[in-house]
């Protein structure tokens, strides 16, 4: 069998069906907002044709209930556990992908001082949220997700001394480039 296409969203699957055990798409999009879409956003109608498309490739067993609203529910098979593993086990110089509206703004000319508060504000209920979800751990997490939600808090920390500094500069004249 050839080895198939695999991307990010193909291991987000393999990830959370390995961590929590049999899943239903359903039961994956759940769990992807509260924790992969915090770092790797996914459509959630991507969840479900990739659950199927990954049953085709054997990576993933499917059960289909027989009645009601027959459900299909996935199990890593023995060949999808390595495909992760091997993954897993590959070192990545991959950096982030950001996609900032506001950095983008302020890299086309927009006001920083228009642009700071309310993104002070978002960056803090990020935070304020992230904590929270940190805070009801209690060490019954995987060091994954635990690691994972401290580089979030960063990140978050980061963004906030940033739009701090800019909320406290006067708007400067020229361009974006010749202001720096």
């Amino acid at each position: 069998m050839s080895s198939p296409r695999l991307t990010e969203t193909s291991y987000i699957v393999l990830g959370l069906i390995a961590q929590i055990g049999p899943a239903t798409p359903y039961d994956l999009k759940r769990l992807a907002q509260v924790s992969t879409v915090n770092f790797w956003s996914v459509p959630h109608t991507q969840l479900y044709s990739e659950c199927a498309r990954l049953a085709g490739e054997d990576l993933l067993s499917e059960r289909r209930e027989q009645t009601g609203r027959r459900r299909r529910t996935y199990r890593l098979t023995e060949r999808g556990r390595e495909a992760l593993e091997r993954w897993l086990s590959e070192p990545t110089s991959e950096l982030e992908q950001v996609r900032d509206t506001a950095t983008l703004k302020l890299f086309l000319g927009g006001d920083p001082q228009q642009l700071a508060p309310t993104q002070l504000q978002a960056h803090r209920a990020q935070l304020e949220t992230y904590e929270q979800i940190y805070g009801s751990f209690v060490g019954d997490a995987p060091q994954g997700w635990r690691l994972a939600l401290e580089a979030g808090i960063d990140h978050e920390r980061a963004y906030i001394r940033f739009w701090s500094r800019l909320a406290g500069q006067r708007a400067r004249e020229g361009s974006p480039a010749r202001s720096r």
